[in-house]
């Protein structure tokens, strides 16, 4: 019989505590909690993922790091590696007690072939919304294949951007400052737009090239 490798050991000890914490926190009465969840099978998803971060971030959204001293804003969301291979306990765990924990909406991203992240994380969390986020285009097909009745949402590969003004626009439909938060980003890009268009038009071609 072979002996257990200790960092085995570490590793299983680190899962479980980290589960015994989703429980506990969905046990726990808390005036403040989280909105929106965004989870990731492993943290080189993060460069992908974090565009859902920084559209919250435009959208004045603050980031929980400790539950025991939560921001001010009214608006939050919170971050974690979730790994449907590796760390499925995590994962069944994060899902199971996210509406518990007030979670409203999440947001799932995964890479590879078999991303099954987003789709195992709908199904668990149900009839929490999730939003589906394939980090790589080979990923799409796996992400978006859900059988009727098992419901996720999903963008387009590496829209995790996006992924995060739809969660917004499902709280917004109970929340007005939101709504209007979510009008003034869009207005805000829009009028972008119209900028680059007229620094193209007057400064011609090379010159736009060379203002950078």
């Amino acid at each position: 019989m072979s002996a257990t490798d200790p960092d085995d050991d570490d590793a299983r000890d680190a899962v479980d505590e980290l589960c015994a914490d989703f429980r506990m926190e969905a046990e726990r009465e808390r005036e403040r909690t989280p909105d929106v969840g965004i989870v990731m099978g492993s943290d080189s998803d993060l460069p992908t993922m974090r565009g859902a971060s920084e559209a919250l971030t435009d959208l004045k959204f603050a980031e929980v790091t400790d539950y025991d001293d939560p921001p001010a804003e009214r608006f939050t969301f919170e971050s974690y590696v979730v790994s449907a291979h590796r760390t499925p306990d995590l994962m069944y765990a994060y899902a199971e007690t996210a509406e518990a924990r007030g979670l409203d909406v999440i947001i799932a991203g995964a890479g590879g072939k078999s991303a099954d992240l987003p789709n195992m994380t709908a199904s668990i969390a149900y009839p929490v919304p999730v939003i589906g986020v394939p980090v790589q285009e080979k990923s799409v097909d796996s992400v978006i294949g859900m059988p009727t009745g098992a419901p996720l949402t999903a963008v387009d590969a590496g829209k995790s951007y996006n992924a995060a003004l739809s969660a917004a626009q499902v709280l917004a439909r109970e929340h007005d400052e939101l709504r209007e938060r979510l009008v003034e980003l869009h207005d805000e890009r829009r009028d972008g737009v119209a900028d680059v268009s007229r620094r193209l038009h007057e400064l011609g071609t090379p010159g736009f090239e060379e203002s950078g």
